[in-house]
């Protein structure tokens, strides 16, 4: 099955938490925390998407965009 990439932001500690899951299950494996100060465009993205979820008017097209945006500038980061 294929996995998903999943990010999170901890404000605690200024990371992004990468995750991966196989789509359609319930299991969640933790795969790294990248420090903003390790990857601020990285930081960035993610933040922006979270605040996405958030919006009274959520867009699930922009939403797919910006976790696209994330996969791409996490893709170069694991280079």
């Amino acid at each position: 099955m294929k996995k998903t990439l999943l990010f999170a932001i901890d404000l605690n500690t200024h990371e992004v938490i990468v995750s991966e899951s196989e789509k359609g299950s319930m299991e969640i494996t933790f795969i790294e925390r990248i420090p903003q100060s390790e990857n601020e465009l990285l930081f960035d993205a993610v933040s922006s998407m979270t605040k996405l979820t958030t919006s009274p008017k959520f867009d699930l097209a922009l939403f797919k965009a910006m976790d696209k945006a994330c996969q791409l500038i996490y893709a170069k980061h694991a280079e």
